[in-house]
């Protein structure tokens, strides 16, 4: 993860109507470069969130609209998004395509964002695009997810990817990423979230989602909510959009399912319904099914979903960090009598929410993380002594979880979630 630091001196800070710019020389003043440039949602928050699609539409225009020579899986939805992807992502490599995957936020190397068949785009093309970029007489200031959004583009029109997975970014309507005409549009689920961008109830918010629905091409949505299912299915009407609930599909969840979670259940059966209406453009066998669940992390670089990085005691990464993702993660451990739980958050969080979640019988390590939107200690112990939760309190996450390792039996678990932040402070 990029720590905040001082702009090297060779890298410009003013924007792109200047004659005379110092090109990026190496691939960390590049990134440098473009965290300064483009603050990201990733690191200071609604501040940095620009809606609307004029200024992608014209950045593209500018580079060659590289998004109308590609073939496209659009994927939306509270949670669950980058899980799908990556499944998604996966069994089509096995299956023979050149797989191109945009996803966020990144955990370590911004290039996890921009992947072909799992492996990152290299340093160089970042390097060349964002000097192109800079030396482009662009009348317009796009945010860093936009900027993001055209060098993936433009590194899958590179690579020749046969079918590109996209992630969108918040919402879907007004996602940069809506540019696209995909093959399918896939919804995981709607909850409560990012109530000042997308809406106050459900069905805003789903309405919003539904904004990647288009014309006369079909939709599969991954769980049924009696409140975003009649958007859903209005919007696809109006589309004339055939549209799928994966949830009233008779589909099996294969017994060596590599993912922890009932929630990811629900993804597959997702992938699985979105890989059936896609036969006759990506023809799928079930042994390409298996062969990509059983390499997720090979071919799409995919962790930190209820992803075991250790063993006695078995310890468990997690970047479930809204309500409904924390209930589902929660939910799978409800039965066990012990378990450790090493909670850092986003400041920005429904703490109220999240803390009524956390059962009182677990012990709690309560931490920080180094991202500049972590809740504080002195918000941590406000709520935790609301909620009547008792923890102990860490200014680091690798001193709550060197503890945790001396309280516990080598048959204990250690879950630790709550951000994406909070994982990145562990590579």
């Amino acid at each position: 993860m990029l720590k905040d630091q001082a702009l090297p001196k060779n890298i410009t800070t003013f924007g792109f109507n200047r004659n005379k710019i110092q090109l990026a020389l190496t691939y960390q003043d590049t990134v440098d470069w473009l965290f300064q440039q483009f603050p990201a949602y990733q690191k200071i928050g609604a501040s940095a969130y620009k809606p609307g699609l004029e200024n992608v539409h014209l950045l593209l225009n500018h580079f060659g609209n590289p998004h109308h020579h590609l073939k496209f899986i659009h994927v939306a939805g509270t949670n669950g998004k980058g899980s799908t992807c990556s499944m998604l992502a996966s069994i089509l490599k096995e299956a023979g395509q050149t797989v191109g995957l945009f996803t966020s936020p990144h955990i370590h190397d911004f290039r996890e964002r921009i992947r072909v068949n799992g492996e990152m785009a290299t340093e160089q093309f970042v390097i060349d695009q964002v000097q192109a970029i800079q030396s482009a007489q662009l009348t317009i200031q796009p945010s860093f997810f936009e900027i993001s959004f055209l060098l993936a583009l433009l590194y899958f029109q590179q690579q020749n990817c046969s079918v590109c997975v996209i992630e969108t970014g918040l919402g879907g309507r007004l996602d940069a990423t809506n540019c696209i005409q995909p093959e399918i549009s896939l919804i995981t689920n709607i909850s409560i979230e990012h109530t000042q961008f997308l809406g106050n109830t459900i069905a805003a918010i789903a309405r919003e989602k539904a904004g990647i629905i288009k014309a006369n091409t079909p939709v599969v949505i991954g769980e049924y909510h009696p409140e975003a299912a009649p958007v859903f299915k209005e919007v696809a009407t109006a589309q004339h959009a055939p549209i799928y609930f994966a949830s009233e599909e008779n589909i099996e969840v294969p017994i060596n399912f590599p993912l922890l979670g009932n929630y990811q259940h629900a993804n597959y059966r997702l992938v699985h319904k979105a890989l059936d209406c896609l036969q006759h453009v990506f023809p799928v066998s079930e042994k390409a099914i298996e062969l990509g669940l059983k390499n997720l992390n090979r071919n799409s670089g995919f962790y930190g979903r209820m992803q075991v990085v250790e063993q006695a005691p078995q310890v468990i990464f997690d970047v479930s960090h809204n309500e409904a993702g924390m209930k589902a993660t929660l939910d799978y451990f409800k039965d066990y009598k012990h378990l450790v739980v090493i909670y850092g958050s986003s400041a920005d969080k429904d703490l109220d929410k999240i803390f009524q979640l956390f059962p009182k019988h677990f012990t709690y390590f309560f931490t920080e993380f180094s991202n500049e939107r972590s809740a504080t200690i002195e918000k941590l112990k406000h709520y935790s002594e609301k909620y009547e939760i008792s923890g102990q309190f860490f200014q680091s996450p690798q001193e709550a979880l060197r503890v945790a390792k001396t309280i516990v039996n080598k048959e204990d678990t250690i879950l630790v979630l709550g951000s994406f932040f909070l994982i990145a402070d562990f590579f």
